[in-house]
C-alpha cells in the first residue's frame, strides 16, 4: 500500500506514523530524512542538497522527487511506502502520480488527520514545554501553520478529486484515532 499522510503540525501525524507503518508493514518514507541522508553522501546530488538546505531554502519540487523516486525504486519500497512531509505541494503531488503512473504503481489513498487550530497550537506549546524547544513559540507555530494551511492543505481537495481521500478526526484519543486510520486502510487496501 502506498499512502500520503496529510496533517498540519501537532496533529499527531508522528503518533500514528509509528503506529501505521507497523500495521502495513511498509516504510516510513520522511522526505526531511532522506533530505539529509543524500546531504551526508559525497555527490554532486548531495552538494546540491547541502546548499539549498544550509540556506534554509526548500528543497526544489524537482530534487525532492528524484530523491523519491530512487527511494522507491529500492527493495524497501517494493511493497509501498508511506508518505509523510511529501507531497507538500500540488505541484508535487503531480510529481508523484506522474512518476507512480510511469512506473506502473499507484497511490491508495491520501489520509488527512484533522484538528481544530487552537488546539494544535495549544498541543505544540506543550511539547515545546516538554521537550524544551524554543523554536515552538507562539509565532513560529502560527508560520509554520500559515504554511500549511496555504501549501499543504490545497493537497485535500486534489486527492478528494481522485476518491483517494480518507479524514480523520485527530481530536480524538491516540487509540480511536488508529482505529479510525485503520478502517479507511481497509477501504483502500488492494486485495
Amino acid at each position: 500500500m502506498r499512502l500520503v499522510f496529510i496533517g498540519p503540525p501537532g496533529a499527531g501525524k508522528g503518533t500514528q506514523c509509528k503506529r501505521l507503518v507497523e500495521l502495513l508493514n511498509i516504510p516510513h518514507l520522511s522526505t526531511g530524512e532522506m533530505l539529509r541522508a543524500v546531504k551526508k553522501q559525497d555527490s554532486a546530488l548531495s552538494r546540491w542538497v547541502a546548499s539549498h538546505i544550509d540556506s534554509g531554502k526548500l528543497a526544489p519540487d524537482h530534487l525532492v522527487m528524484r530523491i523519491v523516486a530512487q527511494k522507491l525504486a529500492s527493495d524497501e519500497c517494493e511493497n509501498g511506502a508511506l508518505f509523510d512531509g511529501f507531497p507538500r505541494t500540488l505541484i508535487q503531488a503531480q510529481l508523484l502520480d506522474d512518476h507512480l503512473a510511469e512506473t506502473g504503481l499507484v497511490l491508495d489513498m491520501a489520509l488527512e488527520l484533522k484538528v481544530k487550530e487552537e488546539e494544535l497550537i495549544q498541543r505544540i506549546l506543550k511539547r515545546a514545554q516538554v521537550d524544551g524547544r524554543a523554536d515552538d513559540n507562539y509565532e513560529t507555530i502560527r508560520e509554520r501553520l500559515n504554511v500549511f494551511n496555504t501549501q499543504t492543505a490545497p493537497l485535500t481537495e486534489y486527492y478528494a478529486s481522485q476518491g483517494k481521500l480518507e479524514t480523520v478526526d485527530g481530536m480524538q484519543s491516540p487509540d480511536k484515532v488508529f482505529e479510525d486510520i485503520r478502517a479507511c486502510v481497509a477501504r483502500h487496501q488492494r486485495t
